[in-house]
C-alpha cells in the first residue's frame, strides 16, 4: 500500500516512517508513502489560510491549494484513489473499518489544520472523513498518522507474527485478555497458574474470559448484547471470581440476553 500524506508538515510523516516496523515494512516494499505541501501551491504573497465566512474564531484552509494538493497525491497513486480527511465530525475509527480500508491499493490523507477545511471541499473531493475519537487536536498528521498504522498492521508481512492481530483487542468485538512475562513471582505478584500449566484448551477458555469480564467492565459500548450459553456462563465465572455476591451478579447480567 502506498499512502499520501498531504500536509504542511511533512517532516512528521517522515519521522514516523523512519522507525519500526512501519520502517521495515517500508524498507521491504510492503508500504510505501509520500507527502505533498499544499504550501508550494500558493502563489507569492498569497495565504494559505482565511478568516471564515460569517465570522467566528479561527482560520480555515483555502479550497484552492489544498484542491490542488490532492490532485498532485493523486498523480502519485491513480485519479480513483480514496481521499480521507481527518476530522472530529467524521465517523469514529473501529479496528473493522481498519480491516476495510487495508484492502486499499492507495490512500491519500488529508492533514487540516486550524479550524478545518472549506466545505465545498469536502463536498466535492474528500470520499471519506474519520475520526480518531471525540475530542479535538491543533492538526491532522496524527491523526493520520494513528489511522494509516492501525491500517497498515492488517496488511500481511508488515507484523512479524501473523497471528498478533487475531488475538489483539477488537479482533473479535472485545478487549485484550491481561497478559504476563517472566519472572513467574516478584514483588507486583503472581502470574496465574493456569498460564503455567501447559494446558492450552485452559488458557484458552481463561483468556476468553478475561476478555469479556473486561470490556463488560470498561468498554460496555461495544460489548455484544447476546451471548451464547458459553460466553455467560464464563462471564459469571469472572464476576464470581472478583468476590462478586450472586445478586450482584444477576443484576449485571440483567441486560444480557443469552442465546
Amino acid at each position: 500500500m502506498k499512502a499520501v500524506f498531504v500536509s504542511i508538515f511533512p517532516e512528521l510523516i517522515e519521522s514516523f516512517f523512519s522507525v519500526g516496523v512501519i520502517n521495515k515494512a517500508s524498507k521491504e516494499s510492503i508500504l510505501d508513502y509520500d507527502t505533498v505541501n499544499p504550501i508550494k501551491f500558493l502563489k507569492k504573497n498569497e495565504r494559505l489560510d482565511d478568516s471564515p465566512y460569517g465570522g467566528g474564531p479561527g482560520m480555515l484552509i483555502r479550497t484552492e491549494p489544498l484542491d490542488k494538493a490532492i490532485k498532485e497525491a493523486k498523480k502519485l497513486t491513480s485519479e480513483n484513489t480514496k481521499v480521507i480527511n481527518l476530522s472530529p465530525q467524521g465517523k469514529k475509527l473501529t479496528q473493522k473499518k481498519a480491516k476495510e480500508l487495508s484492502f486499499e491499493k492507495d490512500l491519500i490523507f488529508v492533514c487540516g489544520r486550524y479550524e478545518g477545511i472549506d466545505q465545498r471541499l469536502i463536498d466535492s473531493v474528500i470520499d471519506e472523513e474519520i475520526s480518531i475519537g471525540d475530542y479535538v487536536v491543533t492538526g491532522g498528521e496524527l491523526p493520520a498518522l494513528i489511522v494509516f498504522e492501525t491500517i497498515a498492521r492488517n496488511i500481511k508481512g508488515v507484523l512479524g507474527d501473523s497471528n498478533s492481530i487475531s488475538e489483539e483487542s477488537f479482533s473479535d468485538e472485545l478487549l485484550e485478555y491481561p497478559q504476563y512475562t517472566r519472572p513467574e513471582k516478584n514483588n507486583l505478584g503472581d502470574v496465574p497458574k493456569v498460564l503455567l500449566s501447559g494446558n492450552h484448551k485452559k488458557i484458552k477458555t481463561w483468556r476468553k474470559k478475561q476478555s469479556l469480564g473486561r470490556t463488560f467492565l470498561q468498554r460496555r459500548d461495544i460489548f455484544p448484547k447476546i451471548l451464547n450459553s458459553n460466553d455467560f456462563e464464563l462471564l459469571e465465572e469472572f464476576f464470581s471470581d472478583l468476590g462478586y455476591e450472586s445478586d450482584r451478579i444477576a443484576d449485571l447480567l440483567e441486560s444480557i440476553d443469552k442465546k
